[in-house]
């Protein structure tokens, strides 16, 4: 017996549910196919990814659902655990049951099929399998959204042939290609991080949140200002433009995302993603220090890597180097009177202020505070 796709789709609509992330499974393809078709959909490259960017739909007042395959479960643990679980950042997951013991299914399923409830139970995320009752479903439903208005998640745990046929109707791809193109062209100032934050600080408008980056990246953010418009991320290394693109997908709010080398490296797959959603006002910048400056000053491979030339082959519309702060200044005031998707490159110097502090206001905190500041513009 199954259930119709878009049965549930709409009773998921009727709470709130509009905004979809994730990456394709089989088991899923007719839920996928209905929020593609009704909803504002992102296709992630990655299951973390799609977390992160629900938790920025979040932020920006949209209940979100995120949708993947029981495998893909491993890759979104990070933010699941670092991300959601420590900001308070509930998202309603579905998550497919491959390598269900009865089920002859390929054989790198068959671990995860035994594991999928383990997992989240020691995530602390509550779940339920799909019913393939309408009635049983409608009020599943209403469970997970009481769960999601205390601010915890909920996943559904989805076997195979539980949902019926939805027809994907025909899609207009997007086709970007990046229009201004600045590389390296002179020496670097070489700055430090901190000059670069408060450049951007100082540089910023009032409809502005600043998103930074795991590790050194916040804390001098807090450091420099600590102020209702700033998220500092822990935890859920390279997450920090995924979240960018679901505040900017779902809201007005000018929005800057502060990465580093070391974090954009981890997650280089969403800047494709970034680039074909292509929000105006996002802004991506990048801090390349050539190290894991929060854990000793460990090198990254950035040395190798012309992130200027990938960010313009995905399709950011700008993809800008910057060699000073001065310059830094005039991009980013450039992309306040032009905005549309950019990325700035900036390298600096390693190192830190001597007694850096770390944030003492809680990352919950911090989260409330900030969707209160998107809520009232």
């Amino acid at each position: 017996m199954k259930i119709s796709a878009a049965d549930l789709g709409n009773e998921l609509k009727s709470l709130g549910f509009e905004f979809y992330c994730g990456v394709p499974c089989s088991f899923l393809n007719n839920l996928i196919n209905y929020a593609i078709n009704e909803c504002d959909y992102v296709m992630s490259n990655n299951e973390g990814d799609a977390v992160a960017i629900c938790a920025g739909a979040y932020l920006a007042g949209k209940k979100s659902v995120v949708l993947m395959q029981n495998s893909g479960l491993t890759n979104a643990t990070s933010p699941l655990t670092s991300l959601n679980y420590s900001f308070k950042l509930p998202v309603l997951g579905f998550v497919s049951l491959r390598g269900e013991p009865r089920l002859n299914d390929e054989p790198q399923h068959e671990l995860m099929g035994t594991i999928t409830e383990k997992m989240l139970e020691l995530m602390q995320v509550k779940w339920e399998y799909l019913s393939n009752d309408i009635a049983e479903v409608k009020c599943q439903i209403a469970r997970a959204n009481e769960s999601i208005e205390n601010k915890e998640s909920f996943f559904f745990i989805v076997k195979k042939g539980v949902l019926g046929a939805v027809e994907l109707k025909p899609q207009q791809l997007n086709k970007n290609t990046n229009k201004f193109l600045k590389v390296k062209s002179e020496d670097d100032e070489l700055a430090m991080r901190l000059n670069v934050i408060e450049t951007i600080t100082a540089t910023k408008a009032d409809d502005t949140v600043i998103l930074a980056t795991t590790g050194k990246t916040g804390r001098e953010l807090y450091e420099v200002e600590d102020s209702q418009n700033n998220l500092y991320m822990v935890g859920s290394m390279g997450s920090i433009s995924s979240i960018g693109l679901g505040i900017a997908l779902n809201s007005n709010m000018k929005t800057i995302a502060v990465d580093g080398d070391g974090a954009l490296l981890m997650r280089m797959g969403n800047l494709a993603t970034n680039a074909y959603y292509s929000p105006a006002n996002l802004l991506h910048v990048l801090i390349d220090n050539n190290m894991h400056d929060s854990t000793g000053g460990q090198f990254t491979v950035s040395s190798n890597v012309d992130f200027v030339q990938i960010a313009a082959s995905t399709g950011y519309e700008n993809s800008i180097y910057v060699h000073s702060l001065d310059e830094l200044k005039k991009t980013i005031i450039g992309w306040y009177r032009n905005p549309v998707l950019t990325f700035i490159y900036i390298k600096v110097r390693n190192g830190t202020k001597e007694n850096l502090g770390r944030p003492k206001i809680k990352p919950y905190e911090v989260k409330e505070r900030l969707m209160e500041f998107i809520r009232e513009r």
